[in-house]
């Protein structure tokens, strides 16, 4: 895919003069005047900065880690195909490659046999770099725009308000100083637990999630099947091997709760435990540990209203997901882009920024809403359903299935599209030959009973 730059797409938001580079933080004055804040330095944020700022906004960016090279460290990292249009239009996609970035398929395990990527692909590879590289690598992009000023260091204590509408943060650096950020425009990028998101008072829904999550770096013998990711979807636990740069291989169990007590006792002994269980196992065994085995035991899930008055939530701020399927990195990216997509426009004057918040809501509901439904239904860690049995049987024979499956799967495509193009009828398909399967081996009884 050809790539495509932000300001290809989005209008120009005034001609002011952009000739500085933020290329490293600088101390503000205790009060400024911008466009847009946003708040948090991860992928979400520095993914919105960018492209609004390659746009002509004038955007003060806060990171509350002093550390340009700090990194979000539990998480999978790995980002489904649906985000590579976005990478590409940022300008990441090659530097992640040449830091060693791997692309990859996904194949999975369930009992009904294995589900191989499609010979033939309708969708591309995603692709896995551990947050390590990636986090500072889209940090200093979004410090180098044009626009974009990075503030390290600074930490979102307050939301500013003028009759009732955000207006503005109120933020503490390291060193004890109070700063005023006045814009038109505030975004929380602050993650799960959004700090952002209380302060604005947005709806906050949550929903259970019945698993835990352990997973660590391992240096070793490749996995079957890599560079393709590799899930094991045991039912109602799950395991997943992930290849990714410098040869490593991130290994992670997500077992249900129930299971918490051996891995609170000894996390990496547990972890091998349980992914050298699985069927056609991964060589785990005869790998090393780079770090201790990291753990997340709470992962209840948690939606966000995603806009308010002057207020906009991207990434895991508006929506915390179970992270079994891997869309928290792809989806921050994408969300980014919807929202600066739809507000550009109102930044430039063209309409009311209320249009413009609309317009990311229900782009954020059209693109996220069907996949979320799905997400949660099964975070609650019970096992499949037939229905979901039957799907899975029918992608790992059926190359069609398998190829609609895979785009539903990599989120290029949402559960309604999938059903539409005639999985139903591969569905039914399992169902006659299991019920085959089931007439003969009666009617073989009968007659050696006989």
């Amino acid at each position: 895919m050809a790539e495509t730059h932000a300001e290809d797409i989005l209008p120009d938001i005034s001609d002011r003069d952009q000739d500085t580079v933020a290329s490293k933080p600088k101390p503000p004055a205790n009060t400024s005047e911008h466009d847009v804040v946003i708040v948090g330095g991860s992928l979400a944020g520095c993914a919105t900065a960018i492209l609004l700022g390659r746009a002509g906004a004038r955007v003060a960016l806060l990171e509350k880690s002093p550390d340009a090279d700090a990194f979000k460290r539990i998480c999978s990292h790995y980002i489904q195909s649906s985000a590579i249009g976005t990478l590409e239009r940022l300008g990441l996609l090659e530097p992640m490659m040449q830091a060693g970035a791997v692309r990859s398929r996904v194949r999975l395990w369930t009992r009904a046999g294995w589900v191989e990527p499609p010979r033939v692909s309708i969708v591309p590879s995603g692709v896995n770099l551990r947050r390590s590289r990636l986090d500072p690598l889209i940090r200093e992009l979004a410090a180098s725009t044009a626009g974009v000023e990075l503030m390290l260091g600074y930490s979102a204590q307050e939301l500013l308000r003028e009759d009732g509408r955000v207006c503005g943060v109120q933020a503490h650096g390291q060193g004890g100083e109070t700063i005023q950020l006045h814009a038109r425009l505030v975004v929380g990028a602050d993650g799960r637990g959004s700090r952002m998101a209380k302060l604005a008072g947005v709806t906050r829904k949550t929903a259970p999630h019945g698993r835990i999550a352990y997973g660590g770096y391992y240096e070793g013998p490749q996995p079957q099947g890599a560079p393709a990711s590799t899930l094991w979807i045991m039912d109602p636990d799950m395991v997943a091997a992930f290849p990714t740069d410098s040869g490593y291989t991130f290994y992670a169990a997500m077992p249900t709760k129930d299971r918490l007590p051996e891995f609170r006792s000894d996390p990496q002994a547990a972890l091998e435990r349980f992914v050298a269980g699985v069927p056609d196992a991964p060589p785990i065994a005869k790998s090393r540990l780079l770090q201790p085995v990291q753990g997340k035991v709470d992962m209840t899930n948690v939606l966000h209203r995603p806009i308010a008055d002057g207020f906009a939530l991207v990434g895991d701020a508006a929506g915390a997901l179970d992270p079994l399927w891997g869309v928290g990195c792809g989806f921050a990216l994408q969300s980014a882009e919807w929202l600066a997509d739809s507000v550009a426009p109102a930044l430039s004057g063209a309409e009311p920024l209320e249009d413009g918040l609309k317009r990311y809501r229900r782009h954020h509901a059209r693109g996220l809403g069907g996949h979320t439904r799905t997400i949660l239904d099964y975070a609650t860690g019970r096992k499949m359903n037939m229905g979901e049995r039957m799907l899975f049987s029918a992608a790992s024979y059926d190359e069609r299935t398998g190829r609609v499956f895979e785009a539903f799967g990599s989120r290029n495509i949402g559960p309604v599209r999938m059903l539409a193009q005639g999985v139903p009828l591969a569905m039914l398909a399992t169902a006659r030959r299991s019920i085959s399967r089931r007439s003969r081996s009666r009617s073989g009884t009968t007659a050696v009973a006989a």
